[in-house]
């Protein structure tokens, strides 16, 4: 059994738009891609297993001066270690960096999330002490919203940036490559995260790749 680690924000961990609520394990985009890669495989015997790692606020690399502990890179290792023998990391992040108290760039929030890749490529946690593979996902761009106006200011511009230097940095550390932005679309309700149609939309996209690159 392949086991695949979802690591993200509150889009990996499920926030409900509408609500404000976490949607359920149906909806949830790590839950569904669990479904669609067991398709063919028995109830009681799955052929991948998916761990979902996801916070609400959670940066690439940026320490919160305002809601704290939320720096993805500090938490990473001690995530990697309790969940391993890992085969493929999934990585989703940047959308946090955008808010205006960061004062990001395009390439810096990039970069970050290329730290990421390195950590998880260095950390050991795969089967036979080797580093888990990667797929490194450019979240979608963000819409213009009231909901988040205070934290993110005007960044849509700035997210509709980040695909070209994600997909420069996955190819520099050797990760696959999603712009998720290809395929989902955020929320009209709030600007910043997913409909449960987006979440189906990204897992289907999630397990063709994964299944490509970790066959069973």
């Amino acid at each position: 059994m392949k086991t695949i680690l979802c690591y993200g924000d509150s889009n990996t961990w499920g926030y409900n738009p509408q609500t404000g609520e976490r949607y359920d394990h149906k909806t949830r985009w790590p839950m569904v891609l669990k479904k669609l890669l067991n398709l063919n495989a028995p109830e009681d015997a799955p052929a991948y297993w998916v761990d979902e790692e996801g916070l609400c606020g959670r940066t690439s690399c940026r320490e919160d001066p305002v809601e704290g502990d939320m720096n993805g890179l500090r938490q990473l290792i001690p995530i990697l270690e309790s969940h391993k023998p890992l085969d493929v990391v999934v990585v989703m992040l940047g959308t946090n960096d955008l808010k205006i108290r960061y004062n990001p760039c395009a390439y810096d929030i990039a970069r970050g999330v290329g730290r990421l890749v390195t950590a998880i490529r260095d950390s050991r946690t795969s089967p036979g002490n080797a580093g888990p593979k990667v797929l490194m996902i450019c979240p979608p761009p963000t819409v213009d919203a009231p909901a988040f106006k205070n934290m993110f200011g005007d960044c849509v511009e700035l997210s509709k940036k980040l695909p070209g230097f994600y997909r420069q940095f996955a190819q520099e550390w050797g990760a696959e490559f999603l712009d998720a932005g290809k395929i989902i679309q955020s929320s009209k309700a709030d600007g910043i995260h997913l409909d449960p149609e987006e979440h189906y939309q990204l897992a289907a996209a999630v397990a063709d790749i994964i299944k490509k690159i970790a066959p069973i």
